[in-house]
């Protein structure tokens, strides 16, 4: 297969993937702030996302492999495919609680802080919770 197929490919997958995570694959901008609040390495810019969605370049493996579990696909088949032509089924829990974008934003934070501060944040939101349960 030629580069230029399998950048197209790669974008068929990378778009079927979103739809099925029920994420527009119209969105290059989206794309871009998903996958920069879930990733810890350098952001991409939304021209980068857009390259992704029409086939004019693949992503590097790390970035790859944030994308596929982020989606709850396979890395090998975000990437090269396979013998289906959909989205291997989400079954195996590949679907377990998606969070928001604020959700993901804020956990990322959490891993930020020394383990102190990361100590009582936690012991924060348990009280919290506890304070929601008893009303």
């Amino acid at each position: 297969m030629n580069s230029s197929n399998e950048r197209e490919s790669f974008s068929q997958r990378l778009q079927q993937a979103l739809k099925n995570a029920h994420y527009s694959p119209d969105s290059p901008t989206r794309l871009a702030r998903e996958f920069n609040i879930r990733f810890d390495g350098r952001p991409i810019t939304v021209h980068a996302a857009r390259k992704w969605l029409v086939g004019e370049a693949i992503p590097t493996q790390e970035k790859l492999r944030m994308i596929a579990q982020w989606l709850g696909v396979p890395a090998d088949w975000l990437r090269f495919g396979g013998p289906e032509s959909e989205a291997p089924a989400s079954e195996n829990g590949s679907n377990l609680s998606r969070f928001e974008s604020a959700d993901v934003k804020l956990i990322a934070d959490l891993q930020r802080l020394d383990e102190h501060h990361r100590q009582i944040a936690r012991e924060f939101i348990r009280m919290l919770v506890r304070v929601n349960y008893q009303k």
